[in-house]
């Protein structure tokens, strides 16, 4: 499936994502190529087989046991741009269009 550069251009608009013009054919591209793959895997005929994990059930799990290390709020604000101790400052991400 391919995929032009006005929707690789829409697509970008829509994530937020800034894409240099020289790029775009690049994109397009890359992405034809993921949704190809995509295309392919649903034609595989998977009729009869179970489903499988990742993991075999009897796996065994690790121990959840902390090992004691522990960064202090000053080491971890160090080098923060802006803070008001013991937090992080961060700019807002979403406006109140309701003010």
């Amino acid at each position: 499936m391919a995929i032009s550069r006005d929707e690789v251009r829409r697509i970008a608009e829509l994530a937020r994502l800034e894409i240099p013009d020289d790029r775009l054919e690049r994109m397009a591209a890359e992405l034809s190529a993921v949704l190809d793959f995509v295309a392919a895997l649903q034609r595989l005929d998977l009729a009869g087989l179970e489903p499988t994990t990742f993991a075999p059930a009897d796996t065994p799990l690790r121990e959840d046991v902390p090992d004691g290390r522990r960064l202090s709020n000053e080491a971890a604000l160090a080098a923060a741009p802006e803070r008001e101790d013991p937090f992080f400052l961060v700019p807002p991400i979403v406006e109140n269009i309701n003010p």
